[in-house]
């Protein structure tokens, strides 16, 4: 099944065969060939085999380092590596824009929060595109810094206009993820071909959505005391960005759904512990998408009071 996530499109997390087609054949994700399982079971008929084999089942589990293969622990780890790098970049982000607030200057710059988005973009389209060849941790990191910088900018600014809003987005946030976990771990809630149809095609439709909002924004279509443009519309007294973005933080939820499944997979078909990285990367992008909508969510809540 396709993943949501392009993050996930890529054949160690899809394919169940996808070992053969590894840049490098199956050494390259420390699987060994026909002949190495053909004098394995040779082996096994001496003393000497048996022995060692004995050996094996007495020593500690193997890991993710001692196989050279993904696993669920390994790709945690290194998802958390991944948020304390976006922490970092958030507050440099939040000080950044916060510098120039004085009392001849009272506006908060937005510098990292344009740098943070577009550096962000190009790492992540530089990561999906060369995956398929090779994961490289240092791009995967350095979109994590751009990604911080972004959140960090975003949400200092956010918070100048509604203090105390960033403690309710990231609350909210981490109760979202939590739950979704949760109920994933609990095997309550999985992905399936026809919903992950059905989100793509509700993706495509906010996609659309976003660009001609962010158009008519530019243009100067659209009100200028209309700050989030047609997120601030009305429909029947309700804000149309409340209606949108509550249906967005579901699609986020379903798309961390396939995420997690993805990485199972990933784990399941043997894929190379490299590959732990680019799962860490998918995670992160979900988050941090929605994360920013649930801070839209409340920014539209409270400027609407």
């Amino acid at each position: 099944m396709a993943s949501a996530n392009p993050a996930f499109n890529n054949p160690a997390f899809q394919d169940p065969r996808a070992v053969k087609t590894y840049p490098g054949g199956p050494q390259a994700a420390n699987l060994g060939g026909p002949t190495q399982y053909a004098s394995t079971a040779h082996a096994g008929m001496d003393a000497a085999a048996n022995a060692r084999l004995e050996g094996a089942y007495a020593a500690p589990p193997a890991g993710s380092v001692e196989t050279g293969r993904m696993t669920v622990e390994d790709t945690v780890m290194k998802t958390l590596g991944l948020f304390v790098v976006l922490l970092v970049g958030a507050v440099a982000g939040w000080v950044w824009t916060m510098a120039p607030v004085s009392v001849e200057n009272p506006n908060p710059t937005i510098m990292p929060w344009i740098i943070g988005a577009l550096g962000g973009f190009v790492m992540a389209m530089v990561v999906i595109f060369t995956s398929r060849k090779k994961v490289r941790p240092a791009l995967i990191f350095a979109y994590a810094a751009f990604e911080g910088l972004f959140v960090g900018g975003i949400s200092a600014y956010f918070e100048f206009l509604w203090p105390g809003i960033v403690i309710q987005a990231t609350l909210a946030t981490l109760a979202v993820v939590g739950v979704t976990l949760a109920l994933f771990a609990s095997g309550k809630v999985r992905a399936s071909k026809r919903a992950t149809k059905i989100w793509m095609i509700a993706m495509v439709g906010y996609l659309v959505f976003a660009l001609l909002n962010v158009g008519l924004m530019l243009f100067g279509v659209l009100p200028a005391d209309q700050m989030f443009g047609l997120y601030s519309a009305t429909v029947f007294g309700i804000p149309l960005g409340l209606i949108i973005g509550v249906l967005v933080v579901i699609m986020a939820a379903y798309s961390l759904v396939i995420d997690f499944d993805s990485i199972q997979q990933g784990v399941r078909n043997g894929a190379p512990r490299q590959y732990g990285w680019l799962g860490g990367f998918g995670i992160m992008v979900t988050v941090v998408w929605l994360y920013v909508e649930i801070l839209r969510i409340l920014a539209i809540l409270r400027g609407s009071n």
